[in-house]
């Protein structure tokens, strides 16, 4: 099958997009940011959860939901590892990659 003149374009910007992110990961690492305590705890229980299940196939709707899902439990991991309690909320540095998913997850 012969690809569409857009996907190849849009091969192309995806190209690009990783170049740009490539430039910006050097400058930017992680940033402090707050999080209400219900919100922190539940991302601390996604990382202490135990996964037992094998996954069989996947669609890609199931595929994202579980990515999302990963990402929650490294955002707790980071809470969990460096994250300082202050009464209702945690203050933590979150990695770009971290607060970008959930970013997307929001919208």
């Amino acid at each position: 099958m012969e690809d569409r003149e857009e996907y190849v374009r849009y091969r192309q910007d995806r190209a690009v997009l990783a170049a740009v992110g490539a430039h910006l990961e050097s400058q930017i690492g992680q940033i402090s940011v707050r999080l209400p305590r219900p919100v922190a705890e539940s991302a601390v229980a996604a990382w202490d959860r135990e996964e037992l299940g094998r996954l069989g196939e996947e669609t890609r709707e199931e595929y994202e939901l579980r990515d999302d899902a990963a990402e929650l439990a490294f955002i707790g991991l980071a809470i969990t590892s460096r994250g300082v309690w202050d009464a209702e909320e945690v203050v933590v540095d979150l990695d770009v990659a971290r607060i970008a998913a959930a970013l997307r997850a929001a919208r």
